[in-house]
């Protein structure tokens, strides 16, 4: 069976930055091609930390930005979310990061 790997790193960032004292929690998981993976981001930060963020860096290139979720007007739980990559292919290998923010009134 082909297997495609693929490396995520959740990293908690406090405001959008990266801060290694907020805790980074690495993980390698393999998936079978053709298969749905799930990816889970939990923070323990307050309920006005509720815009999430999921980037995807490919080897080599730069970080973008593939996913902004908000729960400011929803029911849905603000401490956890999850991405999922549905029918893995080779070109999802990457390294995934989520992050989450404070709501902002501009």
């Amino acid at each position: 069976m082909i297997r495609t790997i693929i490396s995520l790193i959740i990293a908690l960032l406090s405001d959008r930055h990266i801060c290694a004292s907020k805790g980074i929690r690495l993980f390698v998981l393999m998936a079978a091609k053709g298969s749905d993976v799930q990816l889970n981001c939990t923070h323990k930060k307050d309920s006005t930390f509720v815009q999430m963020y999921w980037y995807r860096q490919r080897p080599g290139q730069t970080m973008t930005l593939i996913v902004f979720t908000s729960t400011l007007n929803s029911k849905h739980d603000y401490e956890s979310g999850s991405l999922t990559v549905n029918n893995v292919e080779s070109d999802d290998s990457a390294v995934y990061f989520c992050s989450v923010s404070k709501h902002t009134v501009q």
